[in-house]
């Protein structure tokens, strides 16, 4: 699994013209991509990865200043475009594969007390966000 990962000041999924994910203040809003092999050990090892990572302001992590998270499922981590002009997803698992891991990693920050919105999977979505710094990170587990 990869993520990457931005600390902002408030952030948004709009679907459509509605607003179906939304934090506001210090936080992260996550990019979640899911390859083949991908297991919900991993997404656990991944949830327990952002709920913990130090890159709030004073080096908090969420955990320690309950910061919301915002997670997207973005297949689109996973594509390659060192060859030609268009990128090639083979490296992407199939959607039936992805969507119940990233709602795995959902499930595994909310049971260790995050407080997360989500994007909708395999939506037409328009994300806004104020980044933070700019602060940006990839996480692959």
């Amino acid at each position: 699994m990869r993520a990457v990962v931005q600390r902002v000041d408030g952030a948004k999924v709009v679907v459509a013209g509605e607003t179906v994910g939304e934090i506001t203040g210090e936080g992260l809003c996550v990019l979640v991509g899911v390859t083949h092999g991908d297991t919900e050990d991993k997404a656990a090892q991944l949830a327990r990865k952002l709920w913990s990572v130090r890159i709030l302001e004073g080096e908090k992590s969420c955990s320690d200043v309950n910061a919301p998270l915002l997670v997207i499922s973005q297949f689109t981590l996973y594509g390659d475009a060192r060859k030609g002009r268009r990128p090639t997803w083979n490296a992407a698992a199939p959607g039936e594969v992805a969507e119940p891991l990233v709602d795995e990693v959902v499930a595994q920050l909310r049971a260790l007390g995050a407080r997360v919105e989500t994007g909708r999977f395999g939506a037409d979505m328009r994300v806004s966000l104020t980044n933070h710094g700019p602060f940006t990170i990839v996480v692959d587990v």
